[in-house]
């Protein structure tokens, strides 16, 4: 059975993958090795002859790089920019991600394959009986508010880790479709209100209004997607017909 898939950048078919059973390894570089094993061929003159190897495991991968010089990259693309370096020399680092591109910084080129892991398994969380554990960021995604914040991390979510931020104006613009008499004040107002829901910034009930919070937007998205409160199948929210959110 096998449990790790390597998708080479030049494969447009299935055929041209490389599945891995657990306990297996998979060589990457520029030379196929002697012996007769699994090898990722990386034509390229800025790859190692013997790059790095992938090594498949019942449900997750690692991946060791045997080069001298160059950090490997694991990116997730799922995740708004999350990504993973692995060092020269470093062995067996594990990847946590289901869907990961690796990049190979060759010469002026960065080089990239995809490996697919088997999805995750779950504990089901807290145990039936006694008190429920406290959520550390209560949001309801029913709210507007939750609409607000899907709108400001679509675009990272939707595969572009380092796209600007939309502005108010595009936001009211992405949400009108859903939420007809949206506008610019009810947006930024929503805005203002997930700083304080998030403690990003005291509450109005408090003497202390705390620092002025530059950035508030961006604050936002980065403690949204660092703690996964929003996810891809959030964004359905911004397709909900209109009405349904409050």
């Amino acid at each position: 059975m096998y449990s790790i898939i390597v998708v080479p950048a030049h494969a447009t078919t299935p055929a041209g993958q490389l599945r891995l059973a657990p306990g297996d390894r998979l060589h990457f570089g520029r030379t196929t090795p002697a012996a007769d094993r699994p090898h990722l061929d990386i034509p390229h003159p800025g790859v190692s002859r013997t790059a790095g190897e992938i090594t498949a495991t019942g449900t997750f991968w690692a991946l060791s790089n045997f080069s001298a010089a160059s950090t490997y990259v694991v990116e997730n693309p799922e995740g708004a920019g999350e990504h993973v370096k692995i060092a020269p020399g470093r062995v067996e680092a594990p990847i946590p991600f289901e869907f990961a591109r690796v990049v190979l910084p060759a010469g002026r080129d960065l080089l990239s394959f995809s490996v697919w892991a088997p999805r995750h398994d779950y504990v089901l969380g807290d145990p039936p009986g006694g008190e429920p554990t406290a959520l550390a960021f209560p949001l309801d995604r029913g709210k507007r508010y939750f609409l607000v914040l899907a709108a400001l991390c679509e675009a990272r979510l939707r595969g572009e880790p380092h796209a600007p931020l939309p502005t108010v104006e595009e936001v009211c613009t992405r949400l009108r479709p859903v939420w007809p008499a949206v506008n610019r004040a009810a947006v930024q107002w929503n805005i203002d209100y997930l700083a304080v829901k998030l403690r990003l910034k005291p509450g109005p009930e408090t003497a202390d209004t705390g620092p002025r919070l530059n950035g508030k937007k961006e604050s936002l998205v980065s403690l949204a997607l660092r703690f996964d409160l929003v996810r891809e199948d959030d964004l359905t929210a911004l397709s909900v017909p209109s009405g349904v959110l409050r």
